[in-house]
């Protein structure tokens, strides 16, 4: 990765948290997620970036400028020319949709500023809302307009504090992907804080995993929720089955392990040789579920299993299984009751070798 953006700093709070920001590197393209839990630090760090919130040491540096060192801001936020969307977007509510934008274009003439206002009401769907209140527009209007005043003045780094978290679950499951257009649009390097693994996984290019004010992971969205680097990281990352198991056999580049009184075979990838105890980590959408022994040949992982609990979760429904330990898959409603799933149903769980991530397990 090119970085743009490279950061090592370190914030105290009196009697509190530290927030430590250990080679920070943000790219000159695409869309970084700051994830992981509430209070983990991440917040602070994007403020930090920001420069509303000074480090106590380290350093900042932005392409060739450096932005702070030394506990002190060089640069001010008003002059890192980036754009700044908090999680309750800050709109002023006594100011129109238009207003509110051209909040972003100090000291330009205003027939500029009007025809910058009326460029982005047309791409972000705001025509005709020009002159309403924030309190007349859905929260995704609202999302929208925070998001223009943020580019108006094209900046060079875009941040974006729990973009979607004002809204309701609906909502936020529409603009996903809406948001995400937008960002690739706009071509502007961008760093997004979310402690929600859709979002991230909607939104993201690279992401940067932080636990209790530290990085604890980095690398590609896909790899890092795919293959996290501990059962801590696996909890963060919301991997669905976390098991222990025992390796019996390593041969070819698979292992053979023992997890309950179920045996899987795992690709071994990086587990150091000798490795005896792991943790078995499988995504509940990698668990394909079937009423018929002799369909899909591929998966080497074929484990009679019975349904435990269903649990309905909008347009999906999660499902408990024991297939000698626990399993969790995730189903279409659809599909639940193409197999006519219930209590305690038997179902057959298969899983490909490549879809179970192994952890070495120290204790």
């Amino acid at each position: 990765m090119n970085p743009l953006l490279h950061a090592s700093f370190t914030k105290k709070f009196a009697g509190g948290p530290v927030v430590q920001a250990d080679d920070l590197e943000i790219a000159a393209t695409g869309v970084t997620v700051l994830f992981g839990p509430s209070g983990s630090g991440k917040t602070t760090m994007l403020r930090s970036l920001a420069g509303l919130e000074i480090p106590d040491t380290g350093e900042i540096r932005f392409g060739s400028e450096t932005w702070f060192a030394a506990g002190k801001n060089l640069v001010p936020p008003r002059d890192r020319q980036l754009g700044f969307v908090p999680q309750d977007y800050a709109l002023f509510p006594h100011l129109t949709v238009a207003a509110n934008i051209a909040y972003g274009l100090p000291g330009r003439p205003a027939r500029k500023k009007a025809a910058r206002v009326a460029e982005l009401c047309g791409w972000l769907g705001l025509d005709g809302l020009d002159r309403r209140l924030p309190s007349e527009l859905s929260g995704g209007q609202q999302q929208r307009v925070a998001l223009a005043r943020a580019v108006a003045r094209q900046p060079r780094l875009l941040l974006l504090d729990e973009p979607l978290t004002a809204l309701d679950a609906p909502a936020r499951q529409r603009l996903r992907g809406e948001l995400r257009r937008l960002l690739r649009q706009l071509g502007i390097p961008t760093v997004v804080v979310t402690h929600d693994r859709l979002e991230a996984l909607a939104l993201g290019d690279e992401l940067v995993v932080l636990d209790e004010g530290r990085i604890v992971q980095r690398g590609p969205v896909q790899e890092v929720f795919g293959r996290p680097a501990s059962r801590t990281i696996a909890g963060i990352v919301a991997v669905e089955t976390v098991q222990p198991g025992h390796v019996l056999a390593l041969e070819n580049g698979l292992a053979t392990v023992r997890v309950g009184t179920a045996r899987l075979t795992a690709v071994a990838g990086d587990l150091p040789p000798g490795t005896t105890d792991v943790f078995v980590c499988i995504r509940a959408e990698d668990v394909i579920l079937s009423g018929d022994p002799g369909a899909h040949a591929s998966p080497r992982n074929r484990l009679a299993a019975v349904v435990r609990a269903l649990i309905k979760e909008g347009p999906v429904t999660r499902i408990e299984l024991d297939c000698g330990f626990p399993l969790t898959a995730v189903l279409t409603r659809q599909a639940c009751a193409e197999l006519e799933l219930a209590e305690g149903s038997p179902v057959l769980a298969l899983v490909k070798a490549p879809q179970i991530h192994l952890v070495p397990r120290t204790n």
